[in-house]
């Protein structure tokens, strides 16, 4: 079939690729302890601060995104250390049995899903636990499609009494939704390249604050792989203390000269643009928004709860099946009863035009009730309106 390996791949990552860094990646392969790689490392690593807006040192790893948050758990967490961990999805909780693999002695604060974190309760935590040692929190809940104020957290976890590290997951929002971490004092701070970085999953990056580094160096957990004294001793002769993905970093040049062009500004203002029009049209097919306030909704991914009546798998099994267009699903708890639009990276605001015409006639296919057209008109006036 001329259509068999057409896809709209609309899920929170890994995203879609563009041309020219699939190209990259083509590129003849290169010795990882040569000096072309050396330079290459170089230009990267001094590139990719821009989009964490730092001064810091980030360091490029080759695991998955989940693999840099182990990092920053196994580098500030000694056993027996008390932490305190955000939870408002699926990958708050990942932090959670990350912290308790290492020993930590672990506090909560949990939200009601598809709420973001109170940065107030943080402030009280601190007060009752001054000797809580790191804060761990996530930025974009890629389960929920929340954004939590980050801003606040920071200043409710750097003005109590003991101000704790605070370590920051952002594998779904970095390079979608602007984070300043030196302005807002963030520690340690754990990005992943398939989602808004555009690039195939592989490399992940971690940004590391200076006075983070009595505590790396002090810290008791074994560590091997991800230790990141290996990573700043090789940093500064544009290597990496392991084997790199050395086509992942061809690919990360071009996306990062991409993101250079279109411009910050730019970036996360189209991205505002796509969850502005895809909030717009759902509420105009009458389905309801599992994150309810605009102010808390991510940029980058949207989650839809399945109201009563509507078989939200069976919607997404016609919609691969039929039309091509792959959305995500709800996780752990939230299985069966969300589904998620991912609109990140490389990504316009006509795209998500394609992907609501689609849904729409998914929906009408399995029996829903809408207005013919409704999401699609509700979209294209945000889209109008700029």
């Amino acid at each position: 079939m001329i259509f068999a390996e057409k896809r709209q791949l609309r899920i929170p990552g890994p995203t879609p690729i563009p041309p020219q860094i699939l190209r990259a990646g083509a590129q003849p392969m290169m010795g990882h302890r040569s000096g072309d790689f050396v330079e290459l490392c170089k230009r990267v690593a001094a590139k990719v601060k821009t989009v964490f807006q730092t001064e810091n040192d980030v360091f490029i790893l080759t695991s998955s995104g989940t693999g840099a948050l182990e990092a920053a758990v196994a580098n500030t967490v000694s056993p027996g250390d008390q932490v305190l961990v955000l939870v408002s999805g699926v990958f708050g909780e990942r932090f959670v049995k990350i912290a308790n693999a290492y020993g930590a002695q672990v506090e909560t604060i949990r939200c009601q899903f598809g709420h973001a974190i109170d940065p107030q309760t943080v402030t009280d935590a601190l007060v009752k636990k001054p000797e809580i040692k790191v804060v761990f929190a996530t930025h974009c809940e890629t389960s929920t499609g929340v954004v939590n104020d980050l801003e606040k957290i920071a200043e409710a976890v750097h003005s109590s009494l003991g101000d704790p590290l605070l370590v920051v997951d952002t594998v779904s929002s970095m390079g979608g939704i602007e984070f300043k971490t030196d302005k807002w004092g963030i520690d340690l701070v754990v990005s992943g390249s398939q989602k808004a970085f555009m690039l195939p999953p592989g490399l992940a990056f971690i940004g590391v604050s200076d006075r983070s580094w009595d505590i790396i160096e002090a810290n008791q957990s074994p560590r091997f792989y991800f230790d990141l004294r290996a990573y700043r001793k090789s940093l500064p002769k544009g290597q990496t203390p392991f084997t790199p993905a050395v086509s992942l970093f061809y690919q990360l040049e071009e996306a990062l000269a991409m993101m250079e062009a279109e411009g910050f500004a730019n970036i996360y203002q189209r991205h505002l643009l796509m969850r502005d029009m895809v909030r717009a049209a759902v509420r105009a097919l009458g389905l309801p928004l599992f994150v309810a306030e605009d102010n808390n909704a991510s940029a980058t991914v949207t989650s839809i709860l399945g109201p009563q009546g509507l078989d939200v798998e069976a919607l997404r099994k016609l919609l691969n099946q039929k039309y091509k267009l792959v959305l995500a699903g709800g996780q752990a708890d939230l299985k069966g009863k969300i589904f998620r639009i991912g609109h990140m990276g490389f990504a316009e605001p006509t795209d998500m035009l394609a992907v609501l015409a689609t849904l729409e006639l998914g929906l009408v296919e399995l029996g829903w009730k809408l207005e013919g057209g409704a999401a699609v008109r509700a979209a294209e006036e945000v889209l109008v309106r700029g």
